[in-house]
């Protein structure tokens, strides 16, 4: 019943920045939990950076000083702020949300770095 609305995906030079959004097609009623995986080819899918409902923030080992989660002013939303990125980071970056019961997926979002 809920779509999560992915944008802000592109192509960057080494060093350079993104800003990620993820934004549900319909309210979630209430806040269980937000955030972002990402896959790169050949690679298992790996949650980069979480909001857990109780608002405590995760982050992968990598990301952890590059990278910025954050709830967004409407709706139950996310973004994550990436910067200094690195040819390693270039995957798909796909959304994840929970409801009360219920948890979501994107569809996905490219992420390309030039090396």
């Amino acid at each position: 019943q809920v779509q999560l609305v992915e944008s802000g995906g592109g192509s960057v030079q080494t060093g350079g920045s993104l800003t990620l959004s993820c934004v549900p097609s319909k309210p979630l009623f209430g806040f269980y939990g937000m955030g972002w995986y990402r896959q790169a080819p050949g690679k298992q899918r790996e949650l980069v950076a979480m909001i857990a409902g109780s608002g405590a923030i995760t982050y992968a080992d990598s990301v952890k000083d590059r990278f910025t989660i954050s709830k967004g002013g409407s709706q139950d939303s996310v973004t994550l702020h990436m910067e200094n990125l690195r040819p390693e980071d270039a995957a798909v970056y796909i959304c994840n949300a929970h409801s009360q019961f219920y948890e979501y997926w994107g569809r996905g979002t490219q992420v390309t770095v030039f090396s």
